[in-house]
């Protein structure tokens, strides 16, 4: 809203320095040259002129371009404008009888020996024409230039609100996608070991308050983001068995950043979906690192036969949907790789995030 305000304002005040120029060249510029008494009706010419040029600026502005320019028929502009600019001339010329003006001018030079060269009745008046020109041109440029300006901010603001959309959209893919696989888990567990399955809850309803009231603002710090990391890391020991090795390792954070929640979980869920085997050792690794502006996160774990193929082709709801939203949040100011290395029969996942300076000092 204060935006708004400063913008009306300055233009304003750039259309009252623009009719102060102009009643500055009309009243006072072209007399101080002239060595003679100006009469008191050469004034009032004068103002009639300067009104005469308000009314056509604004008709311009308000009616014209809008109505015809605006909408292709240019046609019909040019000729309008060209008459209009013919048609100020007689009506000045009209004035001037009125007023009687150039006799009363010609007795005022004649006072002081000077002649005043007389007025080709029969031309143009090139002056007052190219001076109506001129007005409609800066008319013309000030009007295209405020619905450019305008366009410019409505489509701006429909890409906020679509941009907007998408992310919450995408976000409540991702959150549903989480809980029933996580459900999924705990109640699997609940036929095994009745104390783990309680903790598993009790984890598991920490981590949903944090989805649905630490989130909502669209940024979230980093530590509550690795938290929730940790947390779900335990919550997956607890149905794994010996074979399974899992590391974690986070970063060293000096203050806390800001970040776009919920972009790290699909890969660590994935890792423990494809990277554990009930028979089979396997190793999940996640180490997240924090160096300068540059957030990286390495998710490592075993490919074993039966999920080759899926490590292949790789995807689901919402790591297709992390993608897109680390389109959306963090153009050209990310990296991301995921596949198979041969000589480890790991599958890597690589991310990297370069944050700016706004999220780095943010508390």
């Amino acid at each position: 809203m204060n935006a708004l305000k400063s913008r009306s304002y300055i233009t304003v005040l750039l259309h009252v320095l623009l009719w102060m120029l102009f009643a500055f060249i009309l009243l006072f510029y072209q007399p101080l040259s002239w060595n003679i008494i100006i009469p008191n009706q050469f004034w009032v010419k004068q103002g009639c002129v300067l009104v005469l040029l308000v009314v056509i600026f604004y008709l311009n502005s308000e009616l014209l371009v809008p109505r015809l320019l605006l909408k292709n028929r240019n046609l019909a502009y040019v000729f309008v404008i060209l008459f209009i600019s013919q048609m100020t001339g007689p009506m000045v010329n009209g004035v001037d009888r009125v007023l009687h003006l150039p006799e009363l001018m010609e007795n005022a030079f004649k006072t002081t020996g000077m002649m005043r060269p007389p007025k080709r009745k029969d031309r143009l008046d090139i002056f007052t024409f190219m001076m109506t020109l001129l007005i409609v041109g800066i008319s013309t440029s000030v009007t295209l230039i405020q619905k450019w300006q305008e366009d410019k901010q409505l489509r701006e603001s429909m890409e906020k609100e679509k941009i907007g959309s998408e992310l919450s959209f995408l976000k409540a893919q991702i959150n549903p996608h989480f809980f029933f696989n996580t459900l999924n888990n705990i109640y699997a567990l609940t036929h095994v070991d009745v104390e783990n399955s309680r903790r598993a809850l009790h984890k598991l309803s920490r981590m949903m308050r944090y989805l649905l009231y630490d989130t909502q603002a669209g940024i979230t710090p980093l530590s509550k983001e690795v938290s929730f990391i940790v947390d779900y890391i335990e919550l997956m020991k607890l149905r794994l068995n010996d074979t399974t090795k899992v590391s974690f390792e986070g970063p060293l954070l000096q203050g806390d950043i800001q970040i776009a929640p919920m972009l790290f979980l699909p890969y660590v869920e994935n890792a423990f979906k494809h990277g554990v085997s009930a028979v089979d050792p396997s190793v999940i690794s996640i180490v997240l690192s924090m160096e300068d502006k540059t957030l990286e996160m390495t998710v490592k774990n075993t490919i074993f036969q039966e999920n080759a193929e899926i490590a292949d082709t790789y995807g689901g709801i919402g790591l297709s949907n992390t993608k897109r939203r680390l389109d959306l949040l963090y153009p050209g100011k990310h990296t991301f790789s995921a596949g198979r290395a041969e000589d480890t029969n790991e599958f890597i996942v690589h991310l990297t995030l370069v944050l700016d300076d706004t999220e780095l000092h943010r508390s």
